[in-house]
């Protein structure tokens, strides 16, 4: 655990691995040679993998530390156990599939030194496989439309805009991605951390809407980057990646808007969900229609897991965009374009 007077830095940079040798092999060197040890710690916790990532680490990174789970708890609740025993001021979430650009730390932890009001940051987030490209899960920052739906600047629905420093600017999002995530360890903790209900997927807009609602700001600072694989767990096809999007996505609907439009945003999100069952239908994409199935059926079984819901006063989401209608009516399919209808 972190002390002051330890020596220590004050960011611990925590890389969740689970099964995922090739992975570390191919990206840690990068993390480690990009991280300034005078300002972060790089950690390895392995979510009790089943393949050679713990004798890698061992063999092949002596000099890493590593905190070894019992079984795989999941991203949400693996990152919760890890932030809770390390207990640094400032941690970084990292996937294991990121590669770091020079110098990237710093930006972060500038930004955040220097307002305390701000819950947590992250780096601009560039693809690994097409180098002039935002990368998908997060690009340079995200926020929600007025259905729940996650786009970012640089990033709507599939499609990637390239990077031409049109999005270098700091800007306060509503969620940041959790490929690369800075945060304030003690807000991190005070408001819950991840929901391990949510297991994997949307886990962190959740947590920055709870921060958000807490009185903290949520910021992407671009002077940082990241490179980031993508789908290194699941595939965006995958039904199961299909299942817990669409489960999860509903349940932090449910937990965060205030009681006055719960019931009428969460309707309305589901006619729409089952419009994108019948497109996968007519895709033949039979195992993504039983997986938006069961998110549903999870969904219901599961709200009422959560008794403790915040009536803010506010709703997050009025006035947010309609991507659906500016992206497949409207043709515009870069960030700049959105319109407020």
């Amino acid at each position: 655990m972190y002390r002051a007077d330890s020596g220590l830095p004050p960011v611990s940079v925590i890389i969740l691995n689970w099964n995922g040798a090739a992975l570390l092999r191919r990206f840690l060197p990068a993390v480690t040679a990009n991280t300034d040890p005078a300002l972060g710690r790089v950690i390895v916790a392995d979510n009790g993998s089943t393949d050679d990532s713990l004798r890698v680490l061992a063999d092949e990174f002596p000099g890493i530390e590593v905190m070894a789970f019992d079984t795989n708890y999941g991203f949400a609740e693996g990152y919760n156990r890890a932030i809770a025993a390390t207990r640094y001021p400032y941690t970084v979430l990292l996937n294991s599939d990121v590669a770091p650009e020079p110098g990237w730390l710093g930006p972060l932890y500038d930004m955040m030194q220097a307002d305390p009001t701000i819950g947590a940051v992250q780096p601009k987030v560039l693809s690994c496989d097409e180098p002039e490209k935002f990368e998908y899960a997060g690009a340079c920052g995200g926020y929600l439309d007025r259905n729940g739906f996650p786009y970012c600047r640089g990033r709507i629905f599939g499609t990637c805009e390239a990077d031409r420093g049109q999005y270098d600017t700091p800007a306060e999002v509503f969620w940041a991605s959790g490929a690369a995530l800075m945060v304030r360890s003690d807000v991190y903790l005070s408001t819950g951390g991840l929901d391990t209900r949510f297991f994997a997927h949307m886990e962190e807009i959740d947590l920055c809407w709870r921060m958000r609602t807490a009185g903290y700001r949520v910021m992407v600072q671009p002077a940082a980057a990241i490179r980031h694989l993508g789908g290194g767990s699941l595939p965006a096809s995958n039904p199961r990646k299909t299942y817990l999007n669409f489960r999860n996505n509903l349940l932090m609907l449910y937990k965060n808007l205030p009681q006055a439009v719960r019931g009428r945003r969460l309707l309305r999100r589901k006619l729409l969900d089952g419009v994108a069952a019948l497109k996968f239908a007519l895709t033949f994409s039979f195992g993504n229609v039983a997986a938006v199935w069961r998110a549903h059926r999870d969904f219901g079984r599961m709200k009422a897991d959560y008794t403790d819901l915040p009536d803010t006063p506010a709703d997050a989401l009025t006035g947010c965009p309609n991507i659906l209608v500016n992206y497949y009516l409207r043709g515009r399919k870069t960030f700049d374009r959105l319109s407020r209808h």
